[in-house]
């Protein structure tokens, strides 16, 4: 298997593919969230458990929501990258940034990643400058691929969609918020539970696919997605989480780690417990504090180029309440 299908996909795969739970304060500028390896596990509190099965996933559900709408929210993001990929008995690794700064119509982003194997690299950059949101991939010996958004004319499809929403934007682009919107169009989450990373409290939030979300990627697999109970983690392709664990602070909302569970190996597979097969986590989060506006200045050659402005704008559908 190309470590394409599985590595890149599920770290690079959001841009490829608000209520909130509690009123904060805007942080002072400090380093919030855990340096720690990617590695190391959560540790969960003791808690009391949650009898009522519904009131947990509206629970579950409120906090993504409420984490994507301060990542819009926040004046500024600086945060390092360590990423972790397993495909078959491979295992690759990466390191980036993700910086982000200004609200609504002034919001910036630029999200870059490098992961290695013993045989590739793949490099990930994404960059919105305001006028357009620009997408450079070169995923091992595969040809760069340049990719760009016009972001007036998504803009201008998002308000035909919704006029009274002056939500960022960037969720609809690129960069860590269009992960966490695809997490959320593609799961659904349905527990949640106090943890910590180091002494961090968090909450754990976990979630599985969307059945007719899943059945419409892989047609194939609509029967078992959509049967009673939802297809089990050995029906799916390797490659393919079978559910995902977000580790979202819970002073600031902020999305700290991002778990894909899966049973990794060659198909078929036993059934068993899923593992977490990728990891992205944000660390060294700074929130609030000035970013280098050079940051998000991107001047790329435009051979090659690929424009998907019209594509994503047919495409464009509002975010799920």
């Amino acid at each position: 298997m190309s470590l394409v299908v599985a590595g890149v996909w599920l770290l690079a795969g959001g841009s490829a593919w608000p209520q909130q739970v509690a009123t904060t304060q805007a942080p002072a500028p400090a380093q919030v969230g855990p340096a720690d390896s990617i590695y190391r596990k959560n540790t969960v509190a003791p808690a009391a458990p949650v009898a009522d099965q519904a009131a947990q996933a509206a629970q579950a559900e409120r906090i993504v929501a409420a984490a994507l709408a301060a990542m819009g929210r926040a004046e500024s993001i600086s945060a390092r990258v360590r990423q972790r990929v397993r495909v078959d008995d491979r295992v690759v690794v990466g390191a980036g940034r993700y910086v982000q700064s200004g609200l609504g119509e002034d919001q910036r982003y630029r999200y870059e990643s490098s992961m290695k194997s013993d045989t590739e690299t793949f490099d990930l950059l994404e960059v919105s400058d305001g006028l357009f949101a620009w997408s450079y991939r070169r995923l091992g010996p595969q040809p760069p691929q340049l990719e760009r958004l016009d972001v007036r004319r998504i803009r201008e499809r998002l308000f035909q969609l919704k006029p009274a929403d002056d939500a960022a934007i960037s969720p609809y682009l690129g960069g860590v918020q269009r992960t966490l919107a695809m997490l959320r169009d593609w799961f659904r989450f349905t527990t949640v539970e106090p943890a910590a990373i180091d002494e961090l409290p968090i909450w754990k939030v976990e979630g599985r696919w969307c059945a007719e979300c899943l059945a419409a990627l892989l047609p194939s697999h609509k029967e078992a997605a959509m049967k009673p109970g939802g297809i089990t983690a050995a029906e799916l392709p390797d490659g393919m989480p079978w559910s995902v664990r977000l580790s979202i602070g819970k002073r600031d909302l902020f999305p700290f780690r991002i778990e894909w569970l899966a049973i990794p190996g060659r198909r078929p597979v036993a059934n068993g417990e899923p593992e977490p097969v990728a990891v992205l986590e944000l660390y060294d989060v700074r929130l609030g504090e000035p970013v280098d506006a050079a940051a998000f200045v991107y001047k790329p050659a435009m051979e090659g180029l690929i424009d998907l402005t019209e594509a994503r704008a047919m495409q464009l559908a509002p975010m799920r309440p």
